[in-house]
């Protein structure tokens, strides 16, 4: 009598051999379904014209979102915020010294005047943290398309001094820096740039002032021998000084065939 087997699935196995999709598409649905209910209790508003925002917005109304300011920095190795941050940079550097060409890349442009600045200062004065994981997040999807950030192996945010991150509760710095790391698959290490003094706040110093004003702050702990490709991460580029110090104090300390690049959630446009 000939062998036969009864490959009928059972009741168990159709459940078992569902598609993933189904399950995720439930998951979509349920995760909505319970946000238009959060929503009722606790409205979530866009963060730039205060809009209440719909399930499926995040953060940013619709409208808001389509005329993000987005500087494209990621894919132009040579942009007007790595021009200025390498001008600063031959500045403060010793005769005769050699010098690479630094990336630089930020996700939005910041204007006084202009209602896209209220992100980034949500993340640094509105303790709203989320945010600044969100917009993270995209812009590291960003660079992870970039051929001169896709090899970045160690993220490095820029250190707040212990009494002001005591007094903010975390580093606005690392929040997006831990963000990049894990969109770009790097190591994250808060541990290896540290301030040896506080310092007065760069809000309203010219950039001379805020060069001197942070000269000598940072210090660096034992770099990664392994790492090759070093990303320094802050949230704002206004004129370079404190990525310019924290990226001397890294370079004299890390050999020469170790590249850092730098990276922030906005950078001032006047």
């Amino acid at each position: 009598m000939p062998l036969t087997c009864n490959t009928k699935p059972s009741d168990l196995q159709r459940k078992t051999l569902r598609p993933a999709t189904q399950s995720s598409r439930e998951i979509v649905i349920f995760t909505f379904m319970l946000r238009e209910m959060t929503d009722l209790v606790m409205p979530r508003t866009c963060l730039v014209c205060g809009r209440k925002l719909g399930a499926q917005e995040e953060h940013l109304c619709l409208w808001c979102a389509a005329d993000l300011p987005l500087t494209y920095y990621w894919e132009r190795p040579h942009n007007p915020m790595a021009d200025e941050l390498n001008a600063l940079l031959e500045r403060t550097r010793e005769e005769c010294e050699p010098m690479e060409y630094v990336r630089a890349a930020a996700l939005l442009f910041y204007h006084h005047e202009n209602p896209y600045k209220l992100i980034p200062k949500a993340l640094k004065y509105g303790g709203n943290v989320e945010a600044g994981r969100y917009f993270a997040s995209r812009l590291g999807r960003y660079m992870a398309t970039a051929g001169h950030f896709s090899d970045v192996d160690l993220v490095i945010p820029v250190p707040l001094h212990w009494l002001r991150k005591w007094a903010r509760g975390y580093n606005q710095a690392a929040v997006i820096a831990k963000e990049l790391a894990k969109t770009l698959k790097a190591d994250y290490r808060a541990d290896v740039l540290t301030r040896a003094r506080r310092t007065h706040t760069q809000t309203s110093l010219d950039a001379t002032a805020r060069l001197e004003n942070v000269a000598g702050v940072f210090r660096v702990r034992q770099v990664p021998k392994e790492a090759k490709h070093i990303l320094l991460v802050d949230d704002t580029f206004t004129t370079g000084a404190t990525l310019c110090a924290c990226y001397n104090a890294l370079r004299e300390a890390i050999g020469p065939a170790q590249r850092i690049s730098v990276a922030t959630l906005s950078v001032v446009q006047d």
